[in-house]
């Protein structure tokens, strides 16, 4: 079968994020007014195949874990569909 994972990885809410902060900063110079925070991560997309929806998962967790996310700095979702 045929899956498709869309990943979110962000930073830890405990950790300061330079880059959201830096936008929350010039938000002003844009005129745009009442942004109180912003978060900045990184979505990823995987296409793989498994045998079902709980092996895939297990990869898309394996990868994540591994190689996708620093788990000291970061949090991560996963959201997996069959296609």
């Amino acid at each position: 079968m045929k899956f498709i994972a869309e990943i979110d990885i962000m930073p830890h809410r405990e950790l300061l994020d330079p880059q959201g902060k830096a936008v929350v900063n010039n938000m002003k110079h844009l005129e745009i007014s009442g942004v109180q925070d912003v978060r900045i991560g990184r979505h990823v997309t995987m296409s793989l195949e498994a045998n079902s929806e709980t092996e895939a998962r297990q990869k898309v967790e394996t990868a994540c874990q591994k190689l996708l996310a620093n788990l000291i700095m970061e949090t991560y979702t996963i959201s997996i569909k069959a296609y």
